[in-house]
Protein backbone atom coordinates (compact mmCIF):
# COMPACT_ATOMS: atom_id res chain seq x y z
CA UNK A 1 0.00 0.00 0.00
CA UNK A 2 1.32 3.29 -1.15
CA UNK A 3 2.45 5.84 1.73
CA UNK A 4 -0.10 8.41 2.60
CA UNK A 5 -0.05 11.26 5.20
CA UNK A 6 -2.71 13.46 6.65
CA UNK A 7 -1.89 17.01 6.44
CA UNK A 8 -2.98 20.07 8.22
CA UNK A 9 -3.51 23.22 5.61
CA UNK A 10 -5.40 25.83 7.52
CA UNK A 11 -5.28 26.99 10.86
CA UNK A 12 -8.30 28.21 12.52
CA UNK A 13 -8.70 30.82 15.15
CA UNK A 14 -9.32 30.07 18.43
CA UNK A 15 -12.85 30.88 18.71
CA UNK A 16 -13.55 29.30 15.41
CA UNK A 17 -12.55 26.08 16.62
CA UNK A 18 -14.84 26.23 19.63
CA UNK A 19 -17.54 27.05 17.41
CA UNK A 20 -16.84 24.09 15.23
CA UNK A 21 -16.48 22.00 18.17
CA UNK A 22 -19.80 23.34 19.84
CA UNK A 23 -21.57 22.42 16.64
CA UNK A 24 -20.30 19.02 16.28
CA UNK A 25 -22.03 18.55 19.65
CA UNK A 26 -25.17 19.52 18.57
CA UNK A 27 -25.27 18.11 15.27
CA UNK A 28 -24.67 14.44 15.97
CA UNK A 29 -25.78 11.68 13.36
CA UNK A 30 -29.51 11.59 13.47
CA UNK A 31 -30.49 12.34 16.71
CA UNK A 32 -28.33 9.49 18.46
CA UNK A 33 -24.89 11.10 18.06
CA UNK A 34 -22.64 13.86 19.84
CA UNK A 35 -19.64 14.91 18.69
CA UNK A 36 -19.00 12.10 15.87
CA UNK A 37 -20.07 9.24 18.73
CA UNK A 38 -22.96 7.58 18.05
CA UNK A 39 -25.11 5.63 20.71
CA UNK A 40 -28.43 4.55 20.95
CA UNK A 41 -29.96 2.46 17.74
CA UNK A 42 -27.44 5.01 15.35
CA UNK A 43 -24.58 2.84 17.53
CA UNK A 44 -25.77 -0.28 16.02
CA UNK A 45 -26.05 1.43 12.13
CA UNK A 46 -22.83 2.97 12.50
CA UNK A 47 -21.25 -0.48 13.96
CA UNK A 48 -21.95 -2.26 11.03
CA UNK A 49 -20.64 0.86 8.46
CA UNK A 50 -18.99 -0.37 5.32
CA UNK A 51 -14.81 -1.03 6.41
CA UNK A 52 -12.74 0.29 3.94
CA UNK A 53 -10.78 -2.65 4.99
CA UNK A 54 -13.14 -4.90 3.37
CA UNK A 55 -12.64 -3.04 0.11
CA UNK A 56 -13.37 -5.37 -3.72
CA UNK A 57 -11.40 -4.16 -6.15
CA UNK A 58 -12.20 -5.91 -9.84
CA UNK A 59 -11.00 -2.98 -11.79
CA UNK A 60 -11.53 -2.48 -15.61
CA UNK A 61 -9.25 -4.27 -17.83
CA UNK A 62 -10.19 -2.16 -21.05
CA UNK A 63 -8.78 1.57 -20.83
CA UNK A 64 -10.14 4.83 -22.12
CA UNK A 65 -7.69 7.12 -23.84
CA UNK A 66 -7.07 10.10 -21.26
CA UNK A 67 -8.05 13.50 -22.69
CA UNK A 68 -5.63 16.84 -22.86
CA UNK A 69 -5.75 18.79 -19.52
CA UNK A 70 -5.80 21.78 -21.89
CA UNK A 71 -9.41 20.97 -23.67
CA UNK A 72 -11.33 19.03 -20.49
CA UNK A 73 -15.14 20.23 -20.02
CA UNK A 74 -16.29 20.23 -16.74
CA UNK A 75 -17.84 16.82 -15.97
CA UNK A 76 -18.35 15.25 -19.52
CA UNK A 77 -15.62 12.55 -18.94
CA UNK A 78 -15.38 10.03 -16.21
CA UNK A 79 -12.72 7.18 -15.45
CA UNK A 80 -12.56 3.60 -16.35
CA UNK A 81 -14.08 2.83 -12.31
CA UNK A 82 -16.63 3.50 -9.65
CA UNK A 83 -17.14 3.14 -6.31
CA UNK A 84 -20.17 1.00 -4.52
CA UNK A 85 -21.56 0.61 -1.52
CA UNK A 86 -25.03 -1.26 -1.29
CA UNK A 87 -27.54 -0.21 1.88
CA UNK A 88 -30.34 -1.81 3.03
CA UNK A 89 -32.63 -1.60 6.90
CA UNK A 90 -32.31 -5.42 6.87
CA UNK A 91 -28.98 -6.19 6.46
CA UNK A 92 -26.92 -2.29 7.57
CA UNK A 93 -24.11 -1.50 4.64
CA UNK A 94 -22.57 -4.22 2.32
CA UNK A 95 -19.10 -4.66 1.52
CA UNK A 96 -17.47 -1.75 -0.55
CA UNK A 97 -16.46 -2.10 -4.26
CA UNK A 98 -14.41 -0.59 -7.48
CA UNK A 99 -15.30 -1.84 -10.41
CA UNK A 100 -15.47 -0.59 -13.74
CA UNK A 101 -17.92 2.49 -14.52
CA UNK A 102 -20.96 1.43 -15.45
CA UNK A 103 -24.95 2.53 -15.66
CA UNK A 104 -26.89 1.89 -12.84
CA UNK A 105 -30.02 -0.36 -12.58
CA UNK A 106 -32.66 1.14 -10.72
CA UNK A 107 -36.57 -0.07 -10.43
CA UNK A 108 -38.46 2.66 -11.86
CA UNK A 109 -40.31 3.13 -8.32
CA UNK A 110 -36.85 3.92 -6.83
CA UNK A 111 -37.50 7.26 -4.20
CA UNK A 112 -34.41 9.06 -5.18
CA UNK A 113 -36.32 9.30 -8.70
CA UNK A 114 -39.61 10.26 -7.33
CA UNK A 115 -38.92 12.14 -4.10
CA UNK A 116 -35.49 13.98 -4.69
CA UNK A 117 -34.19 11.33 -2.07
CA UNK A 118 -30.66 12.01 -2.87
CA UNK A 119 -27.12 13.91 -2.14
CA UNK A 120 -24.08 14.91 -3.38
CA UNK A 121 -20.56 16.01 -2.49
CA UNK A 122 -18.24 17.69 -4.72
CA UNK A 123 -14.36 17.32 -3.88
CA UNK A 124 -11.05 17.23 -5.89
CA UNK A 125 -7.92 15.42 -6.16
CA UNK A 126 -4.90 17.15 -7.21
CA UNK A 127 -1.37 16.44 -8.56
CA UNK A 128 1.55 18.43 -6.79
CA UNK A 129 4.59 19.72 -8.08
CA UNK A 130 6.52 17.36 -6.38
CA UNK A 131 4.55 15.01 -8.25
CA UNK A 132 2.01 13.85 -4.99
CA UNK A 133 -1.50 13.50 -5.04
CA UNK A 134 -3.53 15.23 -2.39
CA UNK A 135 -6.90 15.64 -1.64
CA UNK A 136 -8.08 19.02 -0.07
CA UNK A 137 -9.64 19.22 3.16
CA UNK A 138 -11.54 16.23 2.33
CA UNK A 139 -12.64 16.04 5.90
CA UNK A 140 -15.26 18.75 5.84
CA UNK A 141 -16.60 17.42 2.57
CA UNK A 142 -17.29 14.11 4.98
CA UNK A 143 -18.84 15.80 7.56
CA UNK A 144 -20.75 17.75 5.19
CA UNK A 145 -22.22 14.59 3.37
CA UNK A 146 -23.82 12.99 6.80
CA UNK A 147 -25.40 16.27 7.87
CA UNK A 148 -27.12 15.77 4.22
CA UNK A 149 -27.81 12.54 4.86
CA UNK A 150 -29.33 13.05 8.32
CA UNK A 151 -31.78 15.74 6.41
CA UNK A 152 -32.71 13.26 3.46
CA UNK A 153 -33.05 10.46 5.82
CA UNK A 154 -30.98 8.30 4.00
CA UNK A 155 -28.49 6.33 5.90
CA UNK A 156 -25.44 6.95 8.77
CA UNK A 157 -22.01 5.98 7.68
CA UNK A 158 -18.33 6.50 8.97
CA UNK A 159 -16.82 9.82 7.00
CA UNK A 160 -13.68 8.23 7.78
CA UNK A 161 -13.91 5.10 6.19
CA UNK A 162 -15.48 6.98 3.30
CA UNK A 163 -12.41 8.45 3.10
CA UNK A 164 -10.39 5.84 2.86
CA UNK A 165 -12.62 3.89 0.20
CA UNK A 166 -12.18 7.15 -1.80
CA UNK A 167 -8.39 7.46 -1.42
CA UNK A 168 -8.25 3.86 -3.01
CA UNK A 169 -10.48 4.67 -5.79
CA UNK A 170 -7.80 7.77 -6.72
CA UNK A 171 -5.32 5.25 -6.03
CA UNK A 172 -6.65 3.03 -8.72
CA UNK A 173 -7.30 5.53 -11.07
CA UNK A 174 -4.23 8.01 -10.26
CA UNK A 175 -3.20 8.53 -13.83
CA UNK A 176 -6.66 10.24 -14.34
CA UNK A 177 -4.96 12.99 -12.24
CA UNK A 178 -4.00 15.45 -14.76
CA UNK A 179 -0.53 16.49 -14.96
CA UNK A 180 -1.60 20.24 -14.66
CA UNK A 181 -1.65 22.67 -11.99
CA UNK A 182 -4.47 24.41 -13.71
CA UNK A 183 -7.13 20.89 -13.84
CA UNK A 184 -7.85 18.29 -11.70
CA UNK A 185 -9.47 15.61 -11.18
CA UNK A 186 -13.19 15.95 -9.66
CA UNK A 187 -14.76 13.63 -7.26
CA UNK A 188 -18.25 13.09 -6.85
CA UNK A 189 -19.85 11.00 -3.89
CA UNK A 190 -23.05 10.22 -4.21
CA UNK A 191 -25.88 8.56 -1.72
CA UNK A 192 -29.82 7.93 -3.12
CA UNK A 193 -32.71 6.00 -1.97
CA UNK A 194 -33.24 2.88 -4.01
CA UNK A 195 -36.15 2.20 -1.83
CA UNK A 196 -38.71 0.28 -4.82
CA UNK A 197 -42.22 1.66 -3.73
CA UNK A 198 -43.75 4.43 -4.48
CA UNK A 199 -44.96 5.15 -0.42
CA UNK A 200 -43.57 9.11 1.01
CA UNK A 201 -41.48 7.58 3.50
CA UNK A 202 -37.68 6.87 4.77
CA UNK A 203 -36.52 4.28 2.60
CA UNK A 204 -34.97 0.98 2.93
CA UNK A 205 -32.89 0.75 0.70
CA UNK A 206 -29.94 2.96 -0.80
CA UNK A 207 -26.42 3.35 -2.98
CA UNK A 208 -23.62 5.14 -2.22
CA UNK A 209 -21.67 5.44 -5.07
CA UNK A 210 -18.44 7.72 -6.28
CA UNK A 211 -17.58 8.32 -9.65
CA UNK A 212 -14.49 10.25 -10.78
CA UNK A 213 -14.09 13.38 -13.69
CA UNK A 214 -10.92 15.16 -15.10
CA UNK A 215 -11.73 18.76 -15.06
CA UNK A 216 -10.58 21.92 -16.71
CA UNK A 217 -12.07 25.45 -15.79
CA UNK A 218 -15.88 25.05 -14.47
CA UNK A 219 -17.10 28.38 -16.99
CA UNK A 220 -16.83 28.14 -20.25
CA UNK A 221 -15.06 31.66 -20.30
CA UNK A 222 -12.29 30.29 -18.40
CA UNK A 223 -11.02 30.18 -14.95
CA UNK A 224 -10.49 33.39 -14.07
CA UNK A 225 -12.59 35.97 -16.56
CA UNK A 226 -15.49 38.05 -14.60
CA UNK A 227 -19.18 37.22 -14.94
CA UNK A 228 -22.36 39.06 -15.07
CA UNK A 229 -25.06 38.22 -13.02
CA UNK A 230 -29.18 38.51 -12.56
CA UNK A 231 -30.53 39.29 -9.37
CA UNK A 232 -34.58 38.85 -9.34
CA UNK A 233 -36.84 38.38 -6.27
CA UNK A 234 -39.16 36.02 -8.80
CA UNK A 235 -36.83 32.78 -8.11
CA UNK A 236 -35.89 31.90 -4.56
CA UNK A 237 -32.88 29.47 -4.18
CA UNK A 238 -33.27 28.15 -0.72
CA UNK A 239 -35.73 28.85 2.47
CA UNK A 240 -35.29 28.70 6.57
CA UNK A 241 -36.16 25.20 7.45
CA UNK A 242 -35.45 23.86 4.02
CA UNK A 243 -32.61 22.12 2.61
CA UNK A 244 -30.28 25.46 1.49
CA UNK A 245 -27.39 24.61 3.63
CA UNK A 246 -27.34 20.43 2.33
CA UNK A 247 -25.89 19.37 -1.01
CA UNK A 248 -28.98 17.80 -2.36
CA UNK A 249 -29.78 17.57 -6.18
CA UNK A 250 -33.16 19.28 -5.78
CA UNK A 251 -31.50 22.40 -4.54
CA UNK A 252 -30.01 22.69 -7.78
CA UNK A 253 -32.89 21.33 -10.33
CA UNK A 254 -35.19 23.91 -8.86
CA UNK A 255 -32.34 26.74 -9.98
CA UNK A 256 -32.00 25.64 -13.58
CA UNK A 257 -34.88 27.46 -15.04
CA UNK A 258 -33.92 30.68 -13.22
CA UNK A 259 -30.32 30.44 -15.04
CA UNK A 260 -31.66 29.42 -18.68
CA UNK A 261 -33.52 32.88 -17.78
CA UNK A 262 -30.61 34.89 -16.99
CA UNK A 263 -28.87 33.48 -19.87
CA UNK A 264 -31.43 34.46 -21.91
CA UNK A 265 -30.70 38.22 -20.26
CA UNK A 266 -27.17 38.07 -21.18
CA UNK A 267 -26.01 37.47 -17.59
CA UNK A 268 -23.99 33.74 -16.95
CA UNK A 269 -25.40 33.29 -13.43
CA UNK A 270 -28.46 34.18 -11.09
CA UNK A 271 -27.93 36.42 -7.94
CA UNK A 272 -29.64 34.71 -5.80
CA UNK A 273 -31.67 37.07 -3.28
CA UNK A 274 -34.35 36.19 -0.24
CA UNK A 275 -36.67 38.08 1.53
CA UNK A 276 -38.62 41.22 1.59
CA UNK A 277 -35.49 43.29 1.81
CA UNK A 278 -33.40 40.94 -1.22
CA UNK A 279 -30.61 39.84 0.88
CA UNK A 280 -27.70 38.59 -1.04
CA UNK A 281 -27.21 34.70 -0.64
CA UNK A 282 -25.47 32.69 -3.32
CA UNK A 283 -24.01 32.78 -6.47
CA UNK A 284 -24.91 30.55 -8.96
CA UNK A 285 -24.13 27.03 -7.58
CA UNK A 286 -21.59 29.09 -5.07
CA UNK A 287 -21.18 31.43 -2.26
CA UNK A 288 -20.33 34.74 -2.54
CA UNK A 289 -18.14 37.25 -0.88
CA UNK A 290 -18.33 40.98 -0.93
CA UNK A 291 -15.10 43.09 -0.64
CA UNK A 292 -16.12 47.07 0.31
CA UNK A 293 -15.23 49.71 2.70
CA UNK A 294 -18.65 49.36 4.81
CA UNK A 295 -20.65 51.63 6.29
CA UNK A 296 -18.45 51.92 9.55
CA UNK A 297 -15.22 53.40 6.62
CA UNK A 298 -13.93 49.90 7.52
CA UNK A 299 -12.03 47.13 5.00
CA UNK A 300 -14.05 44.50 5.07
CA UNK A 301 -14.76 41.02 3.38
CA UNK A 302 -17.99 39.85 4.18
CA UNK A 303 -20.22 36.68 3.27
CA UNK A 304 -23.74 35.95 4.25
CA UNK A 305 -24.37 33.78 7.81
CA UNK A 306 -24.91 30.21 7.98
CA UNK A 307 -28.84 30.70 8.96
CA UNK A 308 -29.81 27.40 7.48
CA UNK A 309 -30.17 28.39 3.89
CA UNK A 310 -26.37 28.90 2.91
CA UNK A 311 -24.44 25.80 2.08
CA UNK A 312 -21.49 26.03 4.02
CA UNK A 313 -18.73 25.55 1.28
CA UNK A 314 -15.39 24.04 1.86
CA UNK A 315 -13.68 27.08 -0.46
CA UNK A 316 -15.86 29.23 1.61
CA UNK A 317 -14.53 28.57 4.86
CA UNK A 318 -11.04 28.54 3.82
CA UNK A 319 -11.60 31.96 2.68
CA UNK A 320 -12.78 33.02 5.78
CA UNK A 321 -9.76 30.99 7.66
CA UNK A 322 -6.93 32.29 5.11
CA UNK A 323 -8.45 36.01 5.84
CA UNK A 324 -8.89 36.15 9.49
CA UNK A 325 -5.19 34.92 9.65
CA UNK A 326 -4.11 37.56 7.56
CA UNK A 327 -5.58 39.67 10.24
CA UNK A 328 -5.16 42.91 7.42
CA UNK A 329 -9.17 43.77 7.46
CA UNK A 330 -12.30 42.94 8.94
CA UNK A 331 -13.87 39.50 8.06
CA UNK A 332 -17.56 39.01 8.82
CA UNK A 333 -20.05 36.96 7.94
CA UNK A 334 -23.59 39.21 8.07
CA UNK A 335 -26.67 40.14 6.22
CA UNK A 336 -26.37 42.03 2.91
CA UNK A 337 -29.10 43.73 1.02
CA UNK A 338 -29.32 45.00 -2.68
CA UNK A 339 -29.93 48.34 -0.72
CA UNK A 340 -26.84 48.02 0.76
CA UNK A 341 -24.95 47.28 -1.95
CA UNK A 342 -26.67 49.86 -4.52
CA UNK A 343 -26.01 52.50 -1.70
CA UNK A 344 -22.48 50.94 -1.54
CA UNK A 345 -21.72 51.09 -5.25
CA UNK A 346 -22.86 55.01 -5.06
CA UNK A 347 -20.45 55.95 -3.37
CA UNK A 348 -17.69 54.45 -5.01
CA UNK A 349 -16.98 51.39 -1.54
CA UNK A 350 -17.46 48.60 -3.34
CA UNK A 351 -13.74 46.75 -4.67
CA UNK A 352 -14.62 43.66 -5.26
CA UNK A 353 -17.65 40.58 -5.52
CA UNK A 354 -16.67 37.24 -6.22
CA UNK A 355 -18.19 33.64 -5.66
CA UNK A 356 -16.35 30.55 -4.26
CA UNK A 357 -16.85 27.35 -4.78
CA UNK A 358 -14.61 23.57 -5.34
CA UNK A 359 -15.10 24.19 -8.89
CA UNK A 360 -13.90 26.95 -9.93
CA UNK A 361 -12.40 28.34 -6.64
CA UNK A 362 -13.19 32.16 -6.76
CA UNK A 363 -14.75 33.96 -9.75
CA UNK A 364 -14.63 37.50 -10.01
CA UNK A 365 -18.18 39.27 -10.99
CA UNK A 366 -18.09 42.53 -13.30
CA UNK A 367 -21.95 43.41 -13.39
CA UNK A 368 -25.09 42.40 -12.08
CA UNK A 369 -28.36 43.05 -13.43
CA UNK A 370 -31.11 44.27 -11.21
CA UNK A 371 -34.69 45.86 -11.73
CA UNK A 372 -33.71 46.46 -14.83
CA UNK A 373 -30.46 48.30 -14.71
CA UNK A 374 -26.84 47.05 -15.19
CA UNK A 375 -24.93 47.38 -11.61
CA UNK A 376 -21.25 47.88 -12.51
CA UNK A 377 -19.13 45.77 -10.11
CA UNK A 378 -15.11 47.06 -10.07
CA UNK A 379 -13.82 44.20 -9.50
CA UNK A 380 -11.66 43.92 -12.33
CA UNK A 381 -10.47 47.48 -12.08
CA UNK A 382 -9.35 47.07 -8.43
CA UNK A 383 -6.93 44.23 -9.27
CA UNK A 384 -8.33 42.46 -8.86
CA UNK A 385 -6.50 42.41 -5.74
CA UNK A 386 -7.95 40.43 -2.92
CA UNK A 387 -9.80 37.78 -5.61
CA UNK A 388 -6.52 37.05 -7.06
CA UNK A 389 -4.74 36.37 -4.04
CA UNK A 390 -7.03 34.43 -2.89
CA UNK A 391 -7.00 32.58 -5.59
CA UNK A 392 -3.00 32.16 -5.68
CA UNK A 393 -2.56 30.62 -2.26
CA UNK A 394 -5.85 28.25 -2.41
CA UNK A 395 -4.07 27.06 -5.65
CA UNK A 396 -0.74 27.21 -4.04
CA UNK A 397 -1.39 24.44 -1.04
CA UNK A 398 -3.84 22.32 -3.24
CA UNK A 399 -0.89 21.59 -5.83
CA UNK A 400 0.99 22.01 -2.89
CA UNK A 401 3.65 24.53 -4.45
CA UNK A 402 4.29 24.43 -0.23
CA UNK A 403 5.39 21.42 0.61
CA UNK A 404 4.86 19.76 4.38
CA UNK A 405 8.08 17.66 6.17
CA UNK A 406 5.86 15.08 7.19
CA UNK A 407 6.66 10.91 7.41
CA UNK A 408 4.43 8.00 6.00
CA UNK A 409 1.20 7.59 7.91
CA UNK A 410 1.78 10.92 10.00
CA UNK A 411 -1.66 13.02 11.36
CA UNK A 412 -0.63 16.22 12.29
CA UNK A 413 -3.70 18.53 14.50
CA UNK A 414 -1.47 21.33 14.24
CA UNK A 415 1.31 22.05 12.11
CA UNK A 416 3.71 25.07 12.87
CA UNK A 417 7.17 23.95 10.90
CA UNK A 418 8.43 25.93 8.30
CA UNK A 419 7.04 25.57 5.03
CA UNK A 420 9.08 24.69 1.42
CA UNK A 421 8.17 26.02 -1.75
CA UNK A 422 8.87 25.98 -4.96
CA UNK A 423 8.47 27.66 -8.44
CA UNK A 424 6.93 30.61 -7.16
CA UNK A 425 5.94 33.91 -9.19
CA UNK A 426 6.29 35.96 -6.27
CA UNK A 427 9.20 34.27 -4.72
CA UNK A 428 9.83 31.37 -2.41
CA UNK A 429 10.92 33.76 0.67
CA UNK A 430 7.68 35.65 -0.16
CA UNK A 431 5.57 32.39 -0.36
CA UNK A 432 7.04 31.42 2.61
CA UNK A 433 6.13 34.25 4.56
CA UNK A 434 2.64 35.06 3.27
CA UNK A 435 1.77 30.82 3.22
CA UNK A 436 3.09 30.01 6.24
CA UNK A 437 -0.35 31.39 8.02
CA UNK A 438 -1.78 27.57 7.30
CA UNK A 439 -5.17 26.83 8.58
CA UNK A 440 -6.83 23.87 10.94
CA UNK A 441 -8.65 21.19 10.49
CA UNK A 442 -7.86 21.03 6.90
CA UNK A 443 -6.55 17.31 6.72
CA UNK A 444 -5.59 16.62 3.39
CA UNK A 445 -4.48 12.99 1.94
CA UNK A 446 -1.18 12.82 0.56
CA UNK A 447 0.52 9.55 -1.17
CA UNK A 448 2.99 8.84 -3.45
Amino acid sequence: MPAYAYVINLALSKEVGLAVVQMLLMMGCHKDCTAGVCTGKTAKQMAESFKASDLIITPATTFKEKPDPSGLVFGAVFTDNMLTIEWSLASGWEKPYIKPLENLSLHPASSALHYALELFEGMKAYRGVDGKIRLFRPSLNMDRMVRSARRAALPCFDQNELLQCIRKLVEVEKEWVPYSTSASLYIRPTLIGTEPSLGVKKPTKALLYVILSPVGPYFASGSFNPISLWADPKYVRAWKGGTGDCKMGGNYGASICAQQEAMELGCQQVLWLYGEDHQITEVGTMNLFLYWINENGENELATPPLDGIILPGVTRQSILDLARNWKEFKVSERYITMSDLTAALEKNRVKEIFGAGTACIVCPVSKILYKGKHLHIPTMENGPQLTTRLLNKLSDIQVMLLQYALGPSAICDQFESPLITSNCSLGVAQHQKELKATLTPARSYVWE
